[in-house]
């Protein structure tokens, strides 16, 4: 089952405050990349940005240089920065690998971590929830999901990840976890196939939070390891519809 994006209205419409913070102008850059007001092979003018969100040049930098550890940009010498095109399926595979390299090891070390395991039921309950509210599992919906409800999506989906690998106690992985930008190259291709896994990531989170609610190191990290592999399956066919 796949679930389409209806059409969107021209530009972010991330909401701006006046004292804008960089995480302001990060998602509102972060939305025109993944609807494409931003174009693959764009050329992006730190000034024109800054005059087109309102605000001044220091957050969209800082807001760029963050983008740039996630691979959505890449910046070259004298030319600055550029948008680059989603991933194939062979460099989908390869992030993949990576996260199964730091997820496996943050599972290993976070299971038994005080108050995690409540800290997953929460995310996990939220995940639900956010596909229930949206009926992003139900293919009658398809003509209703917007990019927004995808952005939410795949936020609550990274949460639950993201307090497996806060809660390993080890910053550095926590740091690396971050640049890898996962969340943000599978939304980017989903925007064009559509989302078609929703119901499978439930069910596999559900098998990790089972192991961590008796503490079974081994069953974390074997439910781990197969969500990751159902991750990369999914992603590739994904990459490769969108080709």
């Amino acid at each position: 089952m796949s679930t389409k994006t209806v059409p969107l209205t021209p530009r972010a419409t991330v909401p701006l405050t006046r004292k804008i913070l960089r995480d302001d102008v990060h998602d509102a850059l972060l939305e025109m990349l993944m609807t494409q007001q931003l174009a693959p092979g764009q050329s992006l003018s730190i000034d024109s940005l800054a005059r087109e969100l309102g605000v001044s040049q220091t957050p969209v930098r800082e807001a760029l240089v963050q983008l740039e550890h996630t691979g959505l940009v890449i910046r070259a010498a004298l030319k600055g920065y550029t948008v680059t095109a989603p991933l194939t399926a062979a460099q989908m595979a390869e992030l993949v690998d990576a996260r199964e390299v730091l997820e496996l090891a943050a599972v290993e070390r976070a299971v038994g971590a005080e108050g995690l395991a409540e800290r997953l039921e929460a995310a996990h309950a939220e995940h639900q929830a956010v596909i229930e509210r949206y009926g992003l599992d139900r293919a009658e919906s398809a003509g209703e999901i917007t990019q927004r409800h995808l952005l939410e999506y795949f936020r609550a989906d990274w949460a639950f990840h993201e307090a497996i690998i806060r809660g390993c106690g080890n910053r550095f992985i926590d740091q690396m976890a971050s640049i890898l930008g996962a969340n943000v190259h599978r939304m980017r291709q989903t925007m064009d196939v559509g989302l078609t896994d929703s119901a499978d990531a439930l069910r596999e989170h559900a098998d990790i939070l089972a192991a961590f609610q008796v503490g079974n190191r081994a069953a974390a990290v074997g439910a781990m390891a197969r969500h990751l592999h159902g991750v990369s399956q999914r992603a590739q066919a994904e990459a490769a519809a969108e080709r």
